[in-house]
């Protein structure tokens, strides 16, 4: 791969409406664009999906971009690939910082893919024409959340997630099931819980959810596999699955039932690829997990959630849920509850420059030798 420059754009723009959940409530969103440029002119992209605080992750929007400039960037100069399955085991003299790593190794699956003239679902073994799509409600307000949740299913979405925290679970899960007794509901708890709460989790039985996502700690594996043996509900590990070997111990201890893949959480899309092929192994049900990013970021979720053991919709909404604008072209939309896949070259959309340029408050670019 012969890399001309790199772009790094910070961009900002602000939510549709406030993304609340007990640990930060997000109204405006920071993201990193990388813009590839091959030595032909192709460019590939990629989202940097690190949030301004350190709330989801120990990394930030300023974290990622000094690892991209300081060390990210100046490694892949002095260590030319040829593919870009390549950048993982080169970035991995570099510990953690996975959201910086991911937004430049998608990048290059962007660029190969389209130097290739390949669609990044076809390239990495996508099988299918369109994905399912999910959304998550997040809101402190129960009648937001039943209003959230109906606009959303009159829109077509064929799952819906709701944020959970031991202050208004039982009064959010039960109410929902109350009123949409048939919807495929899951609940999100961030980490909100511990072992102590067994009881107040247990009694989320009754309520038919897909699953309970990450109710322990972010970094857990251990209790989590106690926790699942009292539980019929299906346990989805997130924040405590940032590597393969996370999911192969969480897979080994009965830890979850179900893995929720995120393509920065884990440092990027071969890494992703690798989880959804053991889980897929061993017969544990995949999903793609959302991080209010923009169209770039969801694009690159569209094309790993094509894989086959992607059999949950994930959180993959349209570019409405949150923007009034996105920066790509066409945007994403939800029709009849599933999103098509794209079929032309690399993530299959293309840039909506006009509102990268207004969105951008600072950029920088970087020349390679």
């Amino acid at each position: 791969m012969k890399i001309e420059s790199i772009k790094l754009f910070i961009i900002k723009m602000p939510l549709k409406s406030p993304f609340a959940t007990h640990l930060e409530t997000v109204t405006d969103r920071e993201s990193i664009i990388v813009e590839i440029t091959g030595r032909d002119g192709v460019q590939g992209y990629g989202e940097g999906v690190a949030f301004s605080s350190p709330w989801y992750t120990e990394e930030t929007v300023k974290t990622s971009y000094h690892m991209l400039k300081d060390f990210l960037i100046p490694l892949l100069e002095k260590n030319p690939i040829n593919h870009p399955a390549e950048a993982t085991e080169l970035f991995s003299r570099i510990r953690r910082n996975h959201m910086a790593k991911a937004a430049l190794e998608t990048a290059l699956w962007d660029l190969y893919a389209k130097e290739q003239k390949l669609s990044l679902s076809s390239l990495i073994g996508g099988k299918v024409n369109r994905i399912p799509s999910g959304v998550v409600v997040a809101t402190a307000s129960l009648p937001d959340a039943i209003r959230q949740t109906e606009n959303y299913l009159a829109e077509g979405y064929r799952r819906v997630k709701i944020k959970i925290s031991p202050k208004n679970d039982i009064e959010f899960v039960s109410e929902l099931r109350k009123r949409f007794p048939t919807l495929e509901l899951m609940a999100d708890a961030n980490s909100s819980y511990t072992m102590k709460d067994l009881n107040r989790l247990k009694a989320l039985d009754e309520y038919g959810l897909l699953m309970i996502e990450q109710p322990l700690g972010h970094d857990d594996i251990i209790e989590h596999s106690f926790l699942q043996n009292e539980l019929t509900t299906p346990i989805c590990l997130d924040e405590s699955i940032v590597s393969l070997d996370d999911a192969r111990k969480a897979i080994q201890l009965g830890s979850c039932r179900v893995i929720n893949i995120k393509i920065g959480r884990v440092g990027g899309l071969e890494t992703a690829l690798k989880i959804h092929d053991l889980c897929v192994e061993k017969e544990i049900p995949v999903w793609c997990g959302g991080m209010i990013e923009f169209g770039i970021s969801r694009a690159h979720n569209i094309a790993l959630a094509s894989l086959p053991g992607f059999t949950i919709p994930g959180d993959i909404s349209g570019s409405g849920r949150y923007w009034e604008e996105d920066i790509i072209e066409p945007e994403v939309i939800v029709i009849n509850g599933h999103i098509e896949i794209p079929k032309e070259h690399g993530i299959g959309f293309k840039i909506n420059k006009k509102t990268l340029i207004e969105k951008t408050v600072f950029e920088e670019t970087f020349r390679m030798h």
